[in-house]
């Protein structure tokens, strides 16, 4: 234990002295967190939709009121004389309202009045959204109760759980929070380790008495310092300003989170023992430790959307299970039941992680 620890310090005082890794470390990823988490949200609001009002009755402006008092749209009048294909040309709107003549008459009359709704879905999941929310405004403007029909036989009784106010960087912040943790702390074990080859200051560890394990668990251990550092900053953030609090057994989460920082720090390892060249080592982890886990973890969209042909290479990312891990701990609050098995993955990953890193370590040493 006395060589781990010698090397973890020759680590430690080697990233503090280098200011510019340090800040890497550290500051970095607050900002991820900060710019990222507030800045992907896919709700919607202040879309603009354009009102083309053929009837000009009481009712047909009591309709457009109506889309006026929704926060999720932003009313545009539009004259009759004008095709509302030119509303999306000109880039004036997103949608049109299209209210017929003799609107008002067919309300007073209790008839059925149907207007028209244009969408511009150039982009679908807006266009999802702005159908799904014009029907809620046209729904509750034609009966009080919320329903299309007051004699329903059945009416949904919805309640949110979780996050009830929607709040999108509830959901992504501990998503960008995972992703931080598995881009920087393996992105600095990885130049550690491949600096070691490209300047040929491994020659000295293979001519020592220390052991491939005792210089391997070294390292990963200093690493896995600067990933708790960093995660308790981002936890600060997570608290402070995201709002987020910890729910239900938080155990799995701190179990989780020592494997995980040692499976990220293990994999950075394993890239620079393997790639003996800082450049190359950059470009490895951002694939490994920001591509995968940015596309395929389910931090922007679920893992169940993903094609089928890609989907299988989700089961071996391994920020998938930690991020899982990490929204249940700060908005569900299944506990050891739901996530049993996903802190056993990340043991397990890691383990691999450091299995093949031995192995290349040891072959080294022995062909000397």
């Amino acid at each position: 234990m006395r060589r781990i620890f010698a090397q973890m310090r020759k680590e430690l005082i080697q990233i503090t002295r280098d200011r510019l890794a340090l800040t890497l470390a550290l500051v970095l990823p607050m900002m991820l967190l900060l710019l990222l988490g507030n800045a992907i949200s896919l709700s919607v609001t202040d879309l603009p939709i354009a009102v083309q009002d053929m009837d000009g009755s009481v009712e047909s402006r009591a309709l457009a009121g109506a889309y006026r008092k929704s926060l999720t749209f932003h009313v545009v009048e539009w004259p009759v004389s004008k095709p509302p294909m030119r509303a999306f040309l000109e880039n004036k709107a997103r949608g049109v309202l299209v209210i017929p003549e003799h609107f008002g008459r067919d309300m007073a009359r209790g008839r059925t009045t149907p207007v028209q709704l244009l969408v511009d879905a150039t982009d679908a999941n807006t266009a999802k959204l702005m159908k799904a929310y014009a029907t809620e405004v046209a729904v509750a403007y034609g009966s009080p109760d919320g329903t299309l029909d007051g004699a329903a036989a059945v009416k949904a009784d919805i309640r949110l759980w979780f996050n009830p106010g929607r709040v999108s960087n509830k959901f992504y912040g501990p998503g960008i929070f995972v992703l931080g943790l598995s881009m920087f702390p393996p992105l600095l074990a990885a130049l550690a380790m491949a600096r070691e080859g490209e300047q040929k200051t491994i020659l000295q560890v293979y001519v020592s008495s220390i052991s491939a394990h005792e210089f391997l668990l070294g390292k990963i251990f200093a690493f896995m310092t600067i990933a708790l550092m960093e995660w308790t900053l981002l936890m600060t953030l997570l608290y402070t300003l995201f709002g987020l609090r910890l729910v239900g057994d938080p155990t799995p989460f701190f179990v989780a989170t020592i494997l995980y920082t040692f499976t990220v720090a293990t994999f950075g390892t394993m890239i620079g023992a393997a790639i003996p060249s800082q450049a190359a080592a950059i470009q490895a982890v951002s694939l490994g430790g920001f591509l995968l886990v940015f596309l395929l973890s389910g931090l922007i969209f679920p893992v169940q959307n993903i094609p089928a042909s890609i989907r299988w290479i989700s089961s071996l990312v391994w920020g998938r299970y930690y991020m899982e891990i990490v929204r249940d701990a700060l908005l569900q609050g299944g506990g050891w039941p739901a996530m049993w098995y996903k802190v056993l993955i990340i043991g397990l990953i890691g383990a691999f992680f450091y299995f093949r890193t031995y192995q290349k370590m040891k072959r080294m040493q022995l062909s000397i």
